[in-house]
């Protein structure tokens, strides 16, 4: 046991640090967890896999974003990374670079995460200022790359998606729909806590919880269509009996689900609408929860899909 200690303490005091310290896929200017968050982080991943994979999987972790950007995304793909590295579960490649959407790349992949990537990714960010026959070239590839993307999702890969993710693709529909909801507002701020009910405390990918509610300090997201219980396996969601609920614009239906798992084709889709803070990211149970909607996705953890219905 003193042994085991002593190597898991090297292993959080170099490996972790180096990682999230050093060139791993994001663009340099991007502001990296400080060593001690870096610690953290390490500290609080799972020690192990709800499921021994029956074979190596490789997990894209993108997280490009052409829109807010969420300071937590670099401390969620660290997370993401590390608690593959220490699990086995799955190797992560963290990167912004689009060119891993060719269908070429990305069929060495068997899932991708987005954490809180936003926006149209495979636009160019100069596409407004384009002339007219560069705007139509870049448009075929956008449609090109989109329509991989989905076909690929369907014919059964793994799509993740943390928090901002659910503004992705904003202006493409089938995205939405694949992924299973659009982010409408956060009628709380990102410092307000919030209370999450369990909707079904017993389902594999939210075991980490241990059948109880919690609460967090979280923006509350709210979403609009496609957003349905007739569509998703809702798993938590906001309890709105312990929250001020005197916010504008509150669904009518205060139908406020959090977290969901479902199916788009032959594809496993789990979505998690907490991670805008940093320090969440080093939250035991909410990694653990992570990790096995991811291991979900992957095809590795059996866990029930089809849709809650209301």
């Amino acid at each position: 046991m003193e042994c085991h200690h002593l190597l898991f303490s090297r292993w959080l005091g170099v490996t972790a640090v180096s990682l999230a310290l050093s060139g791993w896929g994001q663009a340099a200017d991007t502001p990296q967890p400080t060593e001690e968050e870096a610690r953290k982080i390490a500290s609080a991943v799972p020690g192990r896999a709800a499921v021994v994979p029956e074979q190596p999987r490789r997990l894209l972790v993108f997280t490009l974003c052409k829109g807010y950007y969420h300071t937590s995304i670099p401390h969620g793909a660290l997370a993401v990374r590390l608690m593959g590295e220490k699990t086995g579960a799955f190797t992560a490649t963290i990167s912004e670079d689009i060119a891993l959407f060719e269908p070429d790349r990305l069929k060495e992949f068997d899932g991708v995460c987005f954490v809180s990537a936003l926006g149209e990714l495979f636009l160019p960010d100069d596409f407004e200022q384009l002339p007219p026959e560069k705007q139509a070239e870049a448009k075929r590839n956008d449609d090109r790359l989109k329509r991989h993307l989905l076909e690929w999702i369907k014919s059964g890969k793994g799509l993740v998606g943390i928090h901002g993710a659910s503004w992705l693709f904003y202006k493409w529909p089938e995205f939405s729909e694949a992924l299973g909801g659009l982010f409408e507002s956060h009628p709380w701020n990102a410092y307000e806590k919030i209370a999450v009910k369990l909707d079904e405390p017993d389902h594999p990918v939210v075991r980490a919880f241990e059948g109880r509610g919690f609460e967090i300090i979280d923006e509350g997201y709210q979403f609009q269509d496609p957003y349905s219980r007739q569509k998703n396996r809702v798993l938590y969601s906001l309890d709105l009996s312990r929250m001020e609920t005197n916010k504008p614009n509150l669904r009518p239906d205060r139908d406020l689900g959090l977290c969901w798992v479902k199916r788009f084709g032959e594809g496993r889709v789990f979505y998690t609408a907490l991670g805008h803070n940093e320090e969440e990211f080093w939250n035991p149970a909410l990694l653990r929860h992570i990790l096995d909607g991811i291991q979900f996705s992957l095809g590795d953890l059996a866990a029930p899909s089809e849709v809650s219905g209301r």
